[in-house]
C-alpha cells in the first residue's frame, strides 16, 4: 500500500468534468463559471478528463476520444490556453479543492510527438507496425515500458504536471508496470509532496483475460502498492448483475464485505454510480426512489464519492466520447440539496476509519454499518425503492434520519418507507446539525 495514503480521503467527494461537454464554450472557462456551484455540492478534488491534444489519426467520431493524446506535454488548444488552464487551478484552489489531471500511459494516438520522433518506445505487430494489444480501441497504439528512455519522459512529463496540479488519475494503469508507478510517485513526490494518485483499476475478467494474453495486468492489490485510491471495479459487476436480475443482492453486499479483508487497513476505493465509461445512474436505476437510495448509500459506503459531471442533474444519456454532446443541466431533476447534505454526513469522522460490513436485508434492502470505539453509523437503503419492515441492530424508540424527520425502531425491526435511513449514535458525530 501507499503507506502515506491519508485515511482523510473517505471523507471526500470528487467532481469529474469532460471539458468539451461540459459548457456552451466547451472551454476551461466554461468549468471555471462553474466552479462556486461545484463546490457548493460538496466537492473536494476537480478531476479533469484529458486536456491534452487529440490525434487527427484513426479519430472516432468528428472530434476523437480524448484518451487518444497526441502530446502529453501541451493544452489542447480546444479548451484554452496553458494560462487558461492555470487560472482555472488557481480557481479550484482558491474555493478549497485540489485539481487532479487524467493521464493517459498506456497508449498515444497513431500520429502522436512520441510516435514520430520515438517509434522504438511502442508496442509492435509481427510486422513490424505500430499496434494495440485491446482490439476495441482502433484508434490508439501502445506504449512499450520495456524501453528505460520512456520511463524517464514519462516521469519528466509527470513533475512538469505536478508543478502545477495536486494528483494524477491515471488511465487503465493496471496496464503498466508497478514498478514504473512506484518510481513515478517517488520522484513526483519531490515537486508535489502529497501528490493525489488514483488509479483506473479494471474489472476483473478484463484482468484475468489481459494476463491470459501475456499481458501486464495488475490486480488491485499490486494497485494499492503505489496508489492512493482504486476504482469500485472489483465490485461493479456484482452491483449491475443485481440490479438486471443476475444475482441476489447478498453476493453484492458480500463482494462489498471482501475488501475489508482483501486490501490494506488504510485502502480507499473510488465508490460511484456513474462515470465518462459507464452509463448514467438514471439508465441503471430508473426508479427516483431506488436511485435517491443507491446515491445515499455511495456517500455512505467507505471510501471516496465520484459524482459526474450531471450527475446532480441527474443527465439520462451519458455524452459521447467522441463528438460535441452537451450536457444538460435543464432536466428538472436537480438533486443538489441531497448531495449537500451527504456531503455533511460524509465528514462524520466515523466514516474515516471503522469497521465496515454490509448485508441484505431482504425485499432489495440493503443495510451497512460503521463501528468505531462507541460510535455506530447505521444506513438502510432501498435499491428498489421498496417498502417494508427490516430487521436492524439498533435500540428501541424513535431515532432521528440524518436525512430527514425519523423512524420508529420496535422489537429490532424498523419500517422502512422506500427513503434512505441514516443514524447516528455514540462517540464524536459531524453531521452537520
Amino acid at each position: 500500500m501507499a503507506t502515506n495514503t491519508a485515511l482523510s480521503l473517505r471523507n471526500q467527494v470528487m467532481y469529474s468534468v469532460y471539458v468539451r461537454q461540459f459548457s456552451p464554450q466547451g472551454n476551461f472557462d466554461g468549468v471555471r463559471a462553474a466552479l462556486p456551484r461545484i463546490r457548493a455540492l460538496g466537492v473536494d478534488v476537480l478531476w479533469l478528463l484529458p486536456i491534452h491534444p487529440v490525434g487527427m489519426v484513426s479519430r472516432k467520431g468528428a472530434l476523437g476520444s480524448p484518451y487518444a493524446i497526441c502530446d502529453y506535454r501541451v493544452i489542447n488548444p480546444e479548451f484554452g490556453t496553458l494560462e487558461d488552464f492555470r487560472a482555472l487551478v488557481d480557481a479550484a484552489h482558491a474555493l478549497g479543492m485540489k485539481c487532479i489531471i487524467d493521464v493517459v500511459y498506456n497508449h498515444t494516438a497513431p500520429d502522436s510527438v512520441l510516435a514520430r520522433e520515438h517509434p522504438e518506445w511502442f508496442y509492435h505487430k509481427p510486422d513490424g507496425s505500430f499496434g494495440n494489444r485491446i482490439g476495441e480501441w482502433s484508434d490508439i497504439i501502445d506504449l512499450d515500458y520495456g524501453q528505460p528512455a520512456l520511463w524517464d519522459y514519462q516521469i519528466d512529463t509527470l513533475r512538469m504536471w505536478a508543478s502545477m496540479v495536486d494528483g494524477f488519475r491515471c488511465d487503465v494503469a493496471p496496464l503498466i508496470p508497478l514498478a514504473f508507478w512506484l518510481r513515478a510517485r517517488a520522484e513526483v513526490a519531490q515537486v508535489r509532496p502529497n501528490c493525489l494518485w488514483l488509479s483506473e483499476s479494471v474489472e476483473p475478467a478484463f484482468t484475468v483475460d489481459n494476463r491470459a494474453r501475456g499481458m501486464v495486468s495488475l490486480s488491485d492489490s499490486e494497485i494499492y502498492q503505489a496508489f492512493d485510491i482504486a476504482y469500485d471495479y472489483d465490485v461493479y459487476g456484482d452491483l449491475m448483475r443485481y440490479l438486471q436480475g443476475g444475482c441476489m443482492l447478498a453476493q453484492y453486499a458480500e463482494a462489498i464485505n471482501r475488501q475489508e479483508f482483501t486490501y490494506p487497513a488504510n485502502y480507499v476505493k473510488l465508490r460511484f454510480l456513474e462515470n465518462h465509461d459507464r452509463p448514467r445512474a438514471p439508465f441503471i436505476l430508473p426508479d427516483a426512489f431506488g436511485r435517491r437510495n443507491a446515491t445515499a448509500f455511495l456517500y455512505f459506503q467507505k471510501g471516496m464519492a465520484l459524482l459526474y459531471n450531471g450527475q446532480e442533474a441527474e443527465n439520462d444519456f451519458r455524452p459521447s466520447l467522441f463528438d460535441r454532446d452537451l450536457i444538460r443541466w435543464d432536466t428538472g431533476r436537480d438533486i443538489t440539496p441531497l448531495l449537500k447534505r451527504l456531503y455533511q454526513i460524509k465528514q462524520d469522522p466515523i466514516l474515516t476509519d471503522s469497521a465496515y460490513r454490509v448485508w441484505d436485508a431482504g425485499n432489495d434492502i440493503l443495510v451497512a454499518e460503521h463501528r468505531a470505539g462507541a460510535g455506530r453509523m447505521l444506513g438502510v437503503f432501498s435499491l428498489k425503492g421498496s417498502a417494508a419492515v427490516v430487521a436492524v441492530p439498533w435500540p428501541d424508540g424513535r431515532h432521528p434520519n440524518l436525512l430527514g424527520g425519523e423512524v420508529l425502531v420496535e422489537g429490532g425491526l424498523m419500517p422502512c418507507s422506500g427513503e434512505p435511513v441514516i443514524l447516528r449514535a455514540g462517540g464524536e458525530a459531524n453531521h452537520g446539525g
